[in-house]
């Protein structure tokens, strides 16, 4: 005669949890962007959010950012963040650039006056081809310029220019002088711990 099997509870750990309310660092004017379930706040440090320059400043002509931000802390159901870099779409880079041009792309691991440290990608299209040996002089000039202007911000004043487009803009004025360029903008950037 076959037992009886015996039937095990299932315990509903969703219930269990508690929902906290994601908020931007003050830089970005504390702003939410989220919520989130979790049993314990102490699970919740770590936890990465990525969200549109769009969903936090409501322009559209800026959807093709997105900002990511990293929960450092928790006080009560609310879990604040710190910024950990953002970057671009890649159908955002992929528009920019067309046949006959040139792309010059240039990174740089840059420190800020309050002895933070960030690493920026830069990405300059030409309006047309450019040799190879102005290629190297665009590249090294786009790079000092980059230590160059962090060297002179607070780590909240970098972050603020680089995602708003002041530094790109900055850094095409000053490029520009070399060989003409169609378009220069900070694709990716993360902060080195």
């Amino acid at each position: 005669m076959a037992k009886a099997k015996a039937r095990r509870r299932v315990r509903d750990t969703w219930k269990e949890k508690s929902w906290y309310t994601i908020k931007t660092p003050v830089n970005f004017e504390d702003k939410e962007i989220g919520e989130t379930p979790a049993k314990d706040p102490e699970l919740l440090i770590g936890r990465g959010v990525e969200v549109t320059m769009r969903e936090l400043t409501g322009d559209f002509s800026k959807q093709y950012i997105k900002l990511r931000f990293e929960i450092d802390n928790v006080a009560g159901n609310v879990a604040n963040t710190k910024f950990t870099g953002h970057k671009t779409t890649t159908d955002y880079v992929r528009s920019m650039i067309r046949r006959g041009t040139s792309r010059i792309d240039a990174s740089a691991i840059v420190k800020t006056k309050d002895d933070r440290k960030l690493k920026l990608q830069v990405l300059a299209v030409t309006i047309r081809r450019a040799k190879s040996s102005q290629q190297r002089f665009m590249r090294k000039t786009i790079e000092d310029l980059l230590i160059e202007a962090a060297a002179e911000k607070t780590f909240d004043e970098l972050v603020k220019v680089c995602v708003n487009g002041k530094l790109a803009s900055e850094i095409y004025h000053n490029a520009k002088k070399i060989y003409p360029l169609k378009r220069v903008e900070i694709i990716k950037s993360k902060v080195i711990k």
